[in-house]
């Protein structure tokens, strides 16, 4: 017989998309103990004939309403701090996903209520008066995700999965703007974009003008293309 205490293994959620020009978060306000009225991040316990990735597509289509989506998920890391649930030793894979235009969520199971926050009004130091305290340690699986997504779009094409196809150049460049917190140099911007090969791939069509009398901009679809070397560093 073990003398190991029992422990469990579950799943959390940083569900990213650009609402209004803004990096958002999907959270979920709890509807029971423990944090009974606190925001989280979507996520639950791993069932004995789930993996982790099939968890957090279920906790997500039970807590929030919001379908499994042909977006970009990978984990994140594993958080294993022995007092982060007050329950019992739980162990947590979080996972980090993203996608354009994502629909509002509806909430579900043990969740009061779900809706879309801006990831700057929950992390900014003199966050809004109405930003929430996170549970357990939701705050810090935050911080994490937005690093990496952010770190990610100095090297990769990921930008490209925050937009719907088919997109202009404008419109990838203000992703930049959204997760990084200021846009990319234009002139840098425009050369790593279309000097990477593979990054974007243009089609004969032409979005809406900018303004009145202004050039049509050309639309472009996502290229094969993962890795962008040299990385488009920050500002």
């Amino acid at each position: 017989m073990s003398d190991h205490p029992p422990f469990a293994v579950a799943v959390d959620l940083a569900i990213f998309t650009i609402r209004d020009g803004a990096l958002a978060v999907l959270l979920v306000e709890r509807g029971e103990d423990p944090y009974a009225g606190s925001w989280a991040l979507p996520g639950g316990f791993i069932e004995p004939d789930e993996d982790a990735e099939q968890a957090a597509w279920r906790e997500l289509r039970e807590e929030t309403g919001v379908q499994q989506f042909a977006g970009y998920l990978e984990q994140l890391r594993t958080y294993s701090a022995p007092d982060r649930d007050p329950r019992m030793r739980v162990v947590s894979v979080a996972h980090v996903a993203l996608a354009p235009d994502l629909p509002e969520p509806e909430a579900g199971t043990d969740a009061a209520d779900a809706r879309w926050w801006v990831v700057d009004d929950l992390l900014a130091e003199g966050a809004a008066e109405e930003a929430p305290e996170l549970a357990f340690d939701h705050r810090q699986i935050l911080v994490d995700a937005r690093e990496r997504v952010r770190a990610k779009l100095e090297y990769t094409t990921l930008a490209t999965e925050f937009v719907a196809e088919p997109f202009t150049l404008p419109e990838l460049r203000r992703v930049y703007a959204a997760v990084w917190g200021t846009p990319p140099d234009l002139g840098n911007f425009r050369r790593k974009v279309l000097g990477t090969e593979g990054f974007v791939t243009p089609t004969d069509a032409h979005g809406s003008p900018a303004g009145s009398g202004g050039r049509r901009a050309l639309l472009y679809r996502r290229g094969p293309a993962t890795v962008v070397s040299p990385p488009m560093v920050r500002g």
